[in-house]
């Protein structure tokens, strides 16, 4: 896919800000406000994903390029459960395309970082191992549900990751392969590993972030959800809200 494809759009503002309410109403207030206007098997379904979300694993892409990776890695994010996603951009923005990405957008969080240094900060600050893909990797995939908290660092499609992230990992992770092929288009291998470092975690989120989550997951899922909510805080019932 082309950057300049009309499809492509920026990986870290799809969604809108982390928290669309603002601070303007309270999770549970915006939990007991919108969730009768969601079917009781969408706030079912919404519960259940996120009681299986996890922490514990994090991706790093290192300068992504093209919108397509982009996206189906962020996909194969949110289908293995992860919450967030980190970049590290070289020069460009982080481009998505809409029409792989799925919707996948609006449940994973992206973070942006300044570069790899700021990056390496956040994530040790956080507690994770930083596990490196290397075509010779000591590690096996298998090996990284082993690691209490992981983030998978992933290179450039063409001149991979960059030294100061290389540097700063903790170890190095490889994909065996039997073929004639040296590598995998970094698109698969992020589904890959993440299979592998999923495998066997439950979910991880504090209860304050899961109320969160499924307060954001009402908002962004009912329709004229801030309407519905300024009809309430003016004490105006949702039904005398005006047609759209």
């Amino acid at each position: 896919m082309h950057r300049l494809d009309e499809d492509a759009i920026d990986g870290a503002l799809a969604a809108g800000p982390r928290s669309p309410f603002g601070d303007r109403f309270g999770v549970e207030q915006v939990i007991e406000v919108l969730e009768p206007f969601a079917l009781p098997r969408r706030c079912e379904r919404f519960r259940e994903a996120i009681a299986a979300r996890l922490d514990s694993v994090t991706l790093l892409l290192d300068a992504p390029h093209d919108p397509h990776n982009g996206a189906a890695i962020l996909r194969s994010a949110d289908a293995f459960g992860l919450c967030e996603m980190h970049v590290v951009p070289r020069g460009e923005r982080f481009l998505i395309g809409r029409r792989i990405a799925k919707g996948s957008q609006r449940w994973v969080d992206v973070t942006v970082h300044s570069g790899p240094e700021a990056a390496v900060t956040a994530l040790k600050r956080r507690g994770y191992s930083l596990v490196a893909t290397a075509p010779n990797g000591e590690l096996l995939p298998e090996e990284l549900a082993t690691i209490p908290r992981v983030a998978l660092l992933l290179g450039n499609e063409h001149s991979g990751l960059s030294e100061p992230l290389l540097a700063a990992a903790d170890a190095s992770v490889r994909i065996p392969m039997r073929g004639f092929v040296e590598s995998l288009n970094v698109s698969v291998a992020a589904a890959i590993l993440l299979a592998f470092a999923t495998r066997g975690r439950s979910g991880d989120l504090s209860p304050a972030e899961q109320r969160f989550l499924y307060a954001r997951a009402l908002f962004r899922s009912v329709p004229r959800a801030a309407d519905i909510l300024a009809a309430f805080h003016a004490g105006r019932p949702p039904g005398s809200l005006p047609p759209s």
